[in-house]
């Protein structure tokens, strides 16, 4: 490659949740600077906009097919908010089950059909590594992939039991569920756990999720990756290794977490807590401190910080204005761009664990930064983790306990509700005025990190981790790229609303 810039288009992209473009400029081999564009305007804030404020409940869910009980989580929270309920403990415990069930299997998903078939293409065809890629992880033919839909299909019965279907469901209310589950419902839960529980240590680790979660190192993970347990945790361990992926897709190392899984003990605590980490130094998330910027989006308003409360979401796309940074024009994507105190973040499993102190991925992230591999490593934990607390939740179950408290909706008022979809941080902020919803915006995970530029030029979080990117000769979908792309596991129809 010469150093003379030129210019790629990749995408649309296959094996991501809508559509996705992106645009490069190439210079001395390497990815010199990116834009990506969310092609596609959804409108959902606005159709939101001057209903019975319980209709959040059924049209806030339908923005996305495989994160929609994390829509229902944020949209029954902002409702809570406005009522000033609070659900009881199983109504949280039950909740947290849903909410893990969808976030577990949308990890899965990522590793087995969006992440690692990547690795199972041609170009790789003379890696040491490539011939257990190609069976366990080939397109539509890996064997790993197989296994790993069977169990996630059986880790959905769990949604059957306590929300009656997937997606969708109506059983996630303000004041806690709509369904209780029984005794024998008990039973069925763990058993749903334990055979997915097997699956886990039999295929993905090779290992006990116990031994797993004993990880605190990079050190420990090299001893795994050179003789540790069989499994497909150790192959990507071999892949990483191998092309460098520690190394690869470093944004700006600002990372949020709204936290996830309420503790049905202790008000305000969580599974994995709330905050946020910025150059390694932990803070909390203000809320009052985001913003979203439309300076780059096709939307109004692109002269100004819109705090999310005021937020609009007009469509406006019209003449191009004069060039901007680095000679792109106004608007070139329908995603906006979020700011926490003007700055960018990244959001996700590896915002998670890390905000919470997970020891293996805060090492990871002090020697490396957000890499590839950190993401996927942390998704991979995340699992482990998770899998083990939604175990937990099954036996404090209470059948014979309340699972849900009624509450009255007021005329007007305002509140936001603040989860964590498997990609990472989801906010719906909720304004009601005279009996209807005035205002709902929604700051989903793709769109902290999929964002364009902001109002001072500044990047996103992907545009960022995209710079630097190897670009082999004749590369027109490259495959650095790619891995970069697929690490932070975008859901772009969730991006823009």
């Amino acid at each position: 490659m010469t150093s003379e810039k030129t210019r790629l288009i990749v995408g649309p992209f296959n094996r991501v949740e809508g559509d996705l473009e992106v645009r490069l400029e190439i210079a001395g081999g390497a990815v010199a600077a990116a834009h990506v564009n969310a092609p596609l305007f959804r409108g959902f804030e606005r159709i939101l906009q001057g209903r019975d404020p319980m209709d959040a409940l059924v049209v806030a869910p339908r923005i996305c097919g495989i994160c929609s009980v994390s829509q229902s989580h944020a949209a029954a929270l902002a409702l809570a908010g406005v009522m000033g309920v609070a659900p009881p403990r199983n109504g949280v415990l039950a909740t947290n089950l849903m909410t893990a069930t969808e976030t577990v299997a949308d990890h899965l998903t990522h590793v087995h059909l969006f992440f690692m078939p990547d690795f199972a293409r041609a170009p790789y065809a003379t890696r040491a590594w490539f011939p257990r890629a190609e069976a366990r992880f080939k397109a539509a033919q890996g064997s790993a992939v197989r296994g790993a839909m069977a169990a996630r299909a059986g880790l959905f019965h769990i949604l059957g039991l306590l929300g009656g279907k997937w997606p969708h469901t109506l059983t996630l209310q303000p004041g806690g569920v709509a369904r209780a589950a029984d005794a024998r419902d008990r039973v069925r839960l763990l058993a749903i756990l334990g055979g997915f529980r097997r699956f886990l240590e039999d295929s993905l680790f090779g290992a006990p999720l116990e031994r797993v979660l004993d990880l605190t190192s990079p050190e420990d993970l090299d001893r795994w990756r050179a003789g540790g347990p069989e499994g497909d945790f150790r192959l990507f361990l071999e892949i990483a290794e191998d092309l460098g992926l520690a190394r690869l897709g470093r944004a700006y190392d600002r990372f949020l977490s709204h936290g996830a899984y309420p503790d049905a003990g202790e008000e305000g605590a969580h599974l994995y807590r709330r905050g946020t980490v910025a150059e390694g130094r932990h803070a909390p998330f203000d809320p009052d401190a985001v913003a979203e910027h439309h300076r780059f989006s096709w939307m109004a308003g692109r002269d100004r910080a819109h705090p999310p409360f005021e937020g609009s979401t007009v469509p406006e796309m019209g003449a191009p204005e004069p060039a901007g940074p680095e000679g792109t024009q106004d608007g070139y994507s329908w995603c906006k761009a979020p700011r926490l105190a003007g700055l960018p973040y990244e959001t996700g499993a590896l915002a998670r664990q890390l905000v919470d102190g997970q020891p293996l991925v805060a090492a990871l992230v002090a020697r490396d930064g957000g890499t590839v591999m950190s993401r996927v490593v942390a998704r991979l934990l995340e699992i482990a983790r998770t899998v083990r607390a939604m175990e937990g939740w099954v036996r404090a179950l209470e059948p014979a306990g309340p699972w849900c408290v009624q509450g009255v909706l007021p005329d007007s008022g305002r509140a936001v509700g603040l989860t964590e979809a498997a990609r990472g941080a989801l906010g719906h902020w909720l304004r009601v005025e005279q009996g209807r919803i005035a205002g709902y915006q929604i700051i989903a995970p793709t769109t902290w990190n999929f964002s364009p530029r902001d109002l001072d030029g500044v990047p996103g979080p992907l545009e960022r981790a995209l710079v630097g990117a190897p670009v082999r000769e004749g590369e027109t979908s490259p495959l650095s790229v790619q891995h970069i792309v697929r690490s932070f596991d975008p859901c772009v129809v969730c991006t823009v609303h």
